[in-house]
């Protein structure tokens, strides 16, 4: 998406609240990566895809500083829950700490480690996926969470153009291939729906249809 383009876009998008507000400015004022950060735009369409799919269990692999869990927990049922994974210690603390500020402190359940050796722990069935850790992991994680995934539920990928990467014939870098290679397989599988969506970096919703 062009700068003007998304400028204009958050200029007549609902404003997010002031947590999200303060989470975003304090990514982007102390993090060595903020560009990391889903940010405003993505973080509204976060959110308002959760609160039309409405889920019960919501996995989240990859938490950075909290936002983007915080904008998906707000389409979570009374009782849900959604459960995030982050591998780095001071990323973990500084989204702990927003969470409990947050009207979803008792819904968010914060993992510390690394997602190959939290995944095979979990037993749920999850409604809606987050995908946004280490890109040459990305078939990994789908892979491991993919047949826990209910049928017509969704699996939203982050980074999917990897900073307009993939668009290069010639690729460099482990991370570009790897998104390339994702991107190809998820779409020539036949059990999903996905589209690619080019909302900031790009983002892919693909759907479990069997």
């Amino acid at each position: 998406m062009s700068t003007l383009a998304q400028q204009y876009a958050e200029i007549h998008s609902t404003p997010q609240d002031e947590l999200l507000q303060e989470v975003e400015s304090y990514t982007r004022a102390h993090h060595t990566e903020p560009h990391m950060i889903s940010g405003f735009l993505q973080g509204r369409f976060l959110s308002l895809f959760s609160e039309l799919v409405k889920p019960e269990r919501i996995l989240e692999i990859g938490t950075l500083t909290g936002f983007s869990a915080l904008c998906l927990a707000k389409g979570l049922t009374s009782s849900g829950v959604l459960h995030t994974i982050e591998k780095r210690e001071q990323d973990a603390a500084v989204a702990q700490s927003f969470f409990d500020r947050s009207l979803f402190s008792n819904q968010i359940k914060l993992h510390r480690g690394d997602a190959h050796a939290i995944l095979p722990s979990f037993t749920e069935t999850w409604d809606l996926v987050f995908l946004d850790a280490d890109k040459t992991a990305y078939l990994d994680y789908f892979n491991m969470v993919f047949p826990f995934v209910r049928s017509g539920g969704y699996i939203l990928a982050d980074n999917v153009f990897f900073h307009g990467q993939v668009f290069t014939t010639e690729l460099k870098g482990k991370n570009a291939k790897a998104i390339a290679q994702f991107n190809r397989e998820i779409a020539q599988r036949q059990d999903v729906e996905v589209i690619m969506v080019p909302l900031r970096d790009g983002l892919s919703v693909i759907k479990k249809i069997k």
